[in-house]
Parts: structure tokens; C-alpha cells; sequence
């Protein structure tokens, strides 16, 4: 329950969101002042700074912000939490990217109007693609641009919901291919492929490489 002397107001809409970067490390909250629901260092596993995506502000009466309910990179998909204001620096993200999983198609929209629009493959009917809102938490470059991911990886707050085994939980990404036939099916398992040229034009556009 929130103080009296607080509200919950939600933020971003299909041209803004927001982001808080922890620079220093967080803790998410069950509530504000609450118990604590997990920690979260500076960097995140693979030394990317670690960033939450806000979903709504707790202000003041002077509407200066509290606390943050955030995203967590966390399983199970869509789990939130609550952040001290003061731990995070809020940015504004004017790219948004849907992916229409019975479509088998990307669109990349900045500040609300459509840039880029592809055929993607999708995760098959036994290691299917998520569903939700997630957002960019991470992101590789990788040495050799012949291998699965292609030319990059943009990384999602998203986990496989079947695949129990895999190496951090089963991360979702967007990422190129070294598979080019799968592009315009449902065959991966969960990540969002696109064609290697498409991934990098998308990168431009975007910026999320």
C-alpha cells in the first residue's frame, strides 16, 4: 500500500518510455519501504549496465518521484518491482520495436511512426517466443559475424518459458542468423531472427547496437 501522501502515476505511451539505469546497483521492493525482492549489481551478467524499464512513478504532492515500479529482468516474465528514485538515472526511449508473433513480422517504430518493417522467424510450437512488454537490457557484437547471432544481439528482459536448462534461464534476444532459410518461419528457441542486412539497417536506425 502507497502513503497516503503519494500517488501512482503510470508513465511512457507508444511514442516515449522510460528507462532508470542503476549505475550504482539496486534493490527492487514488493512495495515501496516494502521487502526487498532481489538486488541487482551495476552490471548484469554479461557486464552490461544494468537498466530497468519504468512502468509507473510514486510522487509526491510536489509530483517529485519517490519510487519507480520497474520491469525486472527477471523470471517469471512481467514480474515488477519497486526502486528508490534516487538509485536510478531516467532516460527516455523514443524507439519501440512490436513483433507480431502469428504474423512473423518486426516493425520499429521512433517517436511513434514506423521506420523499418521485416519478416522475422519466431520460436517454434515447442520453444515458443514469449509474449508481453519487455525491453533492451542488453546487447552483443559478437567477432565472428558467420555465427548464430550474425552481425549482433539486441537483448530483451524476456525468458524462455519452457526451456529450463539453458545458460542464464533462457534469455530472449533479437538477433541476425547464420540460417537464412528459417527467416518467415516458426522454427528457433524463443529468439527473434531477422536477416543479417535487415539487423544491421534496423541497428542504424534504431541504435540499440
Amino acid at each position: 500500500m502507497l502513503d497516503p501522501t503519494t500517488e501512482l502515476l503510470p508513465l511512457g505511451s507508444a511514442r516515449r518510455a522510460y528507462v532508470g539505469v542503476a549505475q550504482h546497483g539496486a534493490a527492487a521492493y514488493r512495495r515501496p519501504g516494502g521487502g526487498v525482492q532481489a538486488r541487482f549489481g551495476p552490471r548484469n551478467v554479461n557486464h552490461y549496465p544494468t537498466v530497468f524499464g519504468i512502468v509507473d512513478a510514486v510522487v509526491r504532492r510536489d509530483c517529485a518521484p519517490t519510487w519507480y515500479r520497474v520491469q525486472l529482468p527477471m523470471k517469471p516474465n512481467g514480474v515488477t518491482g519497486f526502486v528508490r528514485a534516487r538509485t536510478l538515472e531516467v532516460q527516455t526511449v523514443a524507439v519501440r520495436i512490436v513483433v507480431d508473433v502469428s504474423e512473423r513480422r518486426l516493425t520499429v517504430f521512433r517517436d511513434g511512426m514506423p521506420e523499418l518493417v521485416a519478416t522475422v522467424a519466431v520460436g517454434s510450437s515447442a520453444t515458443p517466443t514469449p509474449t508481453g512488454r519487455f525491453y533492451v537490457n542488453q546487447r552483443l557484437v559478437p567477432t565472428d559475424t558467420r555465427g548464430p547471432f550474425g552481425p549482433g544481439a539486441v537483448g530483451i528482459s524476456a525468458f524462455s518459458t519452457v526451456l529450463t536448462g539453458w545458460a542464464q534461464g533462457g534469455p530472449v534476444a533479437i538477433h541476425g542468423t547464420n540460417e537464412p532459410w528459417s527467416i518467415g518461419h516458426a522454427v528457433s528457441n524463443g529468439c527473434i531472427r531477422l536477416p543479417n542486412a535487415t539487423l544491421q539497417r534496423g541497428a542504424q536506425l534504431s541504435r540499440s547496437l
